[in-house]
């Protein structure tokens, strides 16, 4: 079985144009993504897929600098992006990363991948009910299933959000949905980079680890998220 986590970015973002590759410390957001993803348990590969237009440019010629592995499809369905990324890299199960999710967390991530061989899920979420903050979402997708559902995505915003579809169609599949039972008040919390905003308190919480970021969770990341925001 091979398990691959694809980091679904583009460079044009609206909100926060080149978002993916502001720097914090002299280090893009992609890289600490990838940095935290190297650290899950059982993860065999990542991708970074991105678009086939010219304005994405600026991400392959960094995952060409970086030694990254990346894949170029459909700009505006992102949904065949991440099944076609898949299939090109043989992946059994392919874990959909979003690309403003700087704090993603492996320990939570490696949970997740723990529950596959316990039964044969379609789906594996911390979306649902957001107990998780924002920022902290893991989509753990078989693939093949994928590959038969994507025939009934024929709405373009099923085709633009990558699992719109399964959440509103919760019979159409086997899915787990994975809960926060370790820090019940993250709940919801806004951890995406979003806007400007977003990124000057992620740059602030980065500043504030002692330690290399990747030894972090979510629970003490949203409390220095709080100690942000009480200075503002």
């Amino acid at each position: 079985m091979k398990i691959g986590a694809i980091v679904i970015c583009r460079y044009n973002s609206s909100r926060l144009p080149g978002k993916i590759l502001k720097k914090i410390n002299n280090k893009a957001l992609l890289t600490y993504i990838i940095e935290r993803l190297k650290c899950v348990q059982n993860l065999d590969e990542i991708t970074v897929a991105t678009s086939e237009e010219a304005t994405d440019q600026p991400i392959i010629d960094y995952c060409i600098e970086h030694n990254i592995k990346y894949y170029r499809g459909s700009l505006e369905n992102v949904a065949e992006r991440f099944l076609k990324c898949s299939i090109a890299s043989n992946y059994d199960y392919a874990i959909r990363v979003n690309g403003d999710n700087l704090f993603l967390d492996p320990k939570v991530i490696s949970a997740m991948l723990s529950i596959i061989d316990s039964n044969n899920y379609d789906l594996i979420s911390n979306v649902k009910d957001r107990t998780f903050p924002k920022g902290i979402s893991v989509e753990i997708i078989n693939v093949e299933f994928y590959n038969k559902l994507y025939q009934k995505l024929t709405d373009p915003i099923y085709q633009e959000h990558v699992t719109n579809y399964m959440y509103e169609n919760l019979d159409c599949g086997n899915f787990y949905h994975y809960t926060n039972q370790i820090f019940p008040a993250a709940a919801g919390a806004q951890l995406a980079i979003d806007t400007q905003s977003d990124f000057n308190t992620a740059a602030y919480i980065i500043n504030s680890f002692e330690q290399d970021h990747t030894k972090y969770g979510f629970d003490e990341i949203f409390k220095r998220m709080k100690e942000y925001q009480r200075l503002q």
